[in-house]
């Protein structure tokens, strides 16, 4: 028996004792320092002594991260886009100049959060088009836990502000569950919305888990950027009143400058007539720039606009003042952001906080979108693959008041992809493109005045938003732990950038990155890069053969990043054996890092249908729901559908029974003096209104309103619909809508019953909104039909 003890004694011992040597998060409680007696006169009493996790100097973290914004913009590098605040902490610390992110939103955000690859945490895609594989769930893993969790364990306050994008859309409404919100993931604190974009204007909000509404109307001067600024501004000022011994990290992330463009007049007009040349003639300035200021080597090339992307010459007169306000409005609404980020860093120097607080300014968590493909009014038709004329969104636009009206609330516009284009000066490829920096670097600016000496020189080691978790580790002394809430962690892929923080020649230590995003991808290693475009053209509605496509046929190009920053001279036929051996290594990286299959994160893309919906086909709602996100509400413009309303009418009824979407694209159904009005506003250019021509009878009514689907004549990936609406049994109106969306109305917007808040979907009431309706309704049913 003994023998047999020690034996299972010294096998637990082997296995128990290398634990206690690893960091495990939550650190144990403080024993108690007081003695416990029969009675309070028998006891002795002590404060327990607290031991602090962190030393006295631990650096205040502050992460910007600015939205679909691309290297070729920002004046501090070049670019024609004002951006004082990011000039400031670039003049206060240092630049980097080969800094990079993932190419897309959820993707840049995951890796940013936690250190490691995107499709290692499970964000090979955004969040809205999530799969089933365990690269592309969108579901950061517990065992990658975010800088905010780690922190925060050692006593650091933590909050975010603005977009998140980590949570999957089944799991965003008001019911929860909350484990993948920011709360979930270690923020303390967090103010703004979970979606991948937000109206300005209008935005659905949320405070930690709790939805709130905007603190005033459009009308009253509210604007969304401004408004995270106001919370962050708050929040510090409450946390140095309330614990000014702890440090915090704060990551403030606005929506801009992700479409929708929505910014203030006064920053629009700032830049009229300052694009009046066209985006050919904007890279070719901005590039003589970047040289000159020394932020690109003088040797880099300029890339060549692609084949299928329009010249500025080739765009009709009539249709260039469109274009061109286009660019004013995104610059405004850039500029905004920037000048919001400079409030949020002037109140650190109020606080005095400033000196010890690590500030890493990053412009965009991917280049710049061209995702409004020929220029647009409504940005989302991109998403629901709807093509659409520029006469079309010319003659929505004039009818809404003309080009003043964009930037508005009236509209979801989007600039021409010429434009990203401009933005990516001097590289290759915008937002979606893993294969070329166009869509992956980014500008980064770090400030840290206590330990940061200012260099203006460039900083050119190669690094990707995974290095930060890191660096903030080893700046802050903390050891990376093993095991956070129970969970063994996974490794990092990203490594400290602190070695050159001092040192803007220090030799590269990143010497391996891999990028894919829906199969455009790319390997670098010690210098060289390989990259393969991908199936998908950003800047095309559809992509023709995009469902046939295979990795296998893809053509790879190589680039020696040493002598040629911009990837413009492609070496593959002239050293087949460095691309042959860069293309193993990135299918190495690829298995290592769940991202299998190639091109997984398309799955959806190409099967709308196996959208993740939510799973009931019958609903039933009371008269007082409202704030349903649409991510997870009744598909009630996609799939054939019965709506049952029933309620009581007042005589002469007035108001909205049910809402879905916004202003660029949703379904209502009202009353305007006892008459009932269907509306399918086709994102903004096809509005179908259905109408009776008899009042409503006072009292209580039932409103059946069905929706059949059939296939489009002319899109065989669209889809038409025919409405017929009854009253109490009897036909009251029917027509047909001649498109129907296949994916969503918005990406943040909700579904009301009785009202509309947010953005009103309707015309005819929009200086109404969100009127409310004067009767009672008393049941909501809908159900799927065939």
């Amino acid at each position: 028996m003994k023998s047999k003890y020690g034996f299972f004694l010294s096998v637990f011992l082997l296995n128990i004792l290398p634990v206690f040597s690893q960091e495990i998060l939550p650190f144990p409680p403080a024993p108690s320092a007081s003695e416990a007696g029969r009675t309070i006169s028998e006891s002795v009493y002590k404060n327990r002594e607290v031991k602090p996790r962190l030393s006295k100097d631990a650096p205040n973290i502050l992460i910007v991260l600015i939205d679909d914004a691309g290297p070729g913009l920002p004046d501090t590098y070049g670019g024609e886009v004002h951006t004082p605040t990011l000039s400031k902490v670039a003049g206060t610390g240092i630049s980097y100049n080969r800094f990079h992110s993932t190419a897309m939103c959820s993707p840049t955000r995951a890796s940013l959060l936690t250190g490691r690859n995107h499709t290692r945490v499970g964000n090979g895609q955004i969040t809205e088009l999530a799969n089933d594989w365990d690269g592309f769930s969108g579901l950061i893993p517990k065992t990658s836990a975010t800088a905010a969790e780690v922190l925060k364990q050692y006593g650091y306050s933590t909050a975010a502000f603005g977009k998140w994008h980590n949570t999957p859309n089944r799991e965003t409404s008001q019911a929860g569950p909350y484990d993948n919100w920011p709360t979930g993931y270690g923020f303390e604190y967090f103010y703004g919305f979970l979606a991948g974009e937000a109206s300005q204007y209008e935005p659905t909000l949320v405070k930690n888990t709790t939805y709130v509404k905007t603190p005033k109307t459009a009308e009253e001067g509210y604007s969304l950027s401004d408004d995270l600024a106001d919370n962050a501004i708050e929040w510090l000022e409450t946390h140095q009143a309330v614990h000014p011994d702890k440090p915090f990290f704060i990551y403030w992330a606005p929506g801009a400058a992700h479409g929708p463009h929505q910014v203030p007049k006064q920053w629009i007009d700032k830049y009229k007539g300052k694009f009046d040349d066209g985006w050919d003639k904007y890279r070719e300035r901005v590039f003589e720039k970047q040289k000159k200021l020394g932020w690109i080597p003088t040797n880099t090339k300029l890339t060549a606009r692609p084949d299928k992307l329009t010249a500025w010459n080739d765009i009709p007169e009539s249709e260039k003042p469109f274009q061109r306000k286009l660019m004013e409005v995104y610059a405004g609404f850039a500029e905004q952001a920037d000048y919001d980020v400079g409030r949020v860093i002037d109140m650190l120097d109020k606080l005095g906080l400033k000196d010890n607080t690590l500030i890493f300014y990053i412009w965009g968590d991917n280049g710049s979108s061209s995702e409004g493909i020929n220029g647009s009014i409504s940005e989302l038709l991109t998403q629901n693959q709807i093509p659409s004329t520029i006469e079309e969104h010319i003659k929505t636009l004039n009818e809404l008041g003309g080009l003043d009206v964009l930037g508005s609330p009236k509209t979801d516009n989007m600039y021409h992809a010429g434009w990203a284009w401009a933005g990516s000066t001097p590289y290759k490829g915008t937002k979606l493109l893993g294969a070329y920096f166009g869509g992956t670097r980014q500008p980064l600016a770090v400030s840290w005045p206590k330990k940061i000496k200012i260099d203006k020189t460039p900083h050119s080691q190669f690094h990707h938003v995974n290095d930060i978790v890191p660096t903030i580790y080893e700046a802050a002394g903390i050891k990376k732990p093993e095991i956070v809430n129970g969970f063994a962690q996974d490794p990092f892929d990203g490594i400290s950038m602190l070695y050159s923080f001092n040192d803007a020649k220090a030799p590269d230590q990143k010497r391996t990155q891999f990028f894919d995003i829906m199969g455009s991808r790319s390997i670098y290693h010690d210098g060289w890069i390989a990259s393969a475009f991908g199936p998908r053209i950003p800047w095309a509605t559809i992509t023709p053969g995009i469902d046939k496509w295979t990795p296998d046929k893809d053509t790879w190009e190589l680039y020696n990043l040493n002598e040629d920053f911009s990837q413009a001279v492609d070496l593959s036929s002239k050293n087949p054996e460095k691309l042959a051996s860069l293309k193993e290594l990135f299918l190495i990286e690829s298995t290592k890092n769940n991202n299998l299959p190639i091109g997984g994160g398309l799955y959806l893309v190409l099967h709308p249908e196996d959208m993740p919906l939510n799973p009931a086909t019958e609903f039933n709602f009371s008269g007082t729901m409202t704030r349903l996100p649409e991510s997870i509400a009744p598909k009630i413009g996609t799939i054939s559908n019965s709506i049952v309303i029933e309620a009581d009418f007042p005589k002469n009824a007035n108001g909205v029974l049910l809402a879905l979407g916004s202003f660029s694209g949703g379904i209502s159904c009202y009353v305007k003096d006892g008459i009932l009005y269907y509306e399918y506003n086709m994102m903004e250019i096809k509005r179908t209104i259905i109408s009776g021509t008899l009042k409503l009878e006072e009292g209580k009514n039932k409103i059946v309103i069905d929706l059949k689907t059939a296939k489009h004549n002319q899109y065989p990936h669209l889809k038409s619909g025919s409405v017929n609406i009854s009253v109490n049994g009897k036909k009251y109106a029917s027509g047909n809508v001649p498109i129907l969306i296949n994916l969503g109305f918005t990406a943040n917007d909700c579904m009301d019953v009785g009202t509309d808040l947010g953005s009103p979907v309707s015309e005819s009431y929009f200086d109404k909104a969100p009127f409310n309706f004067n009767g009672k309704i008393e049941d909501v049913s809908i159900k799927y039909t065939k």
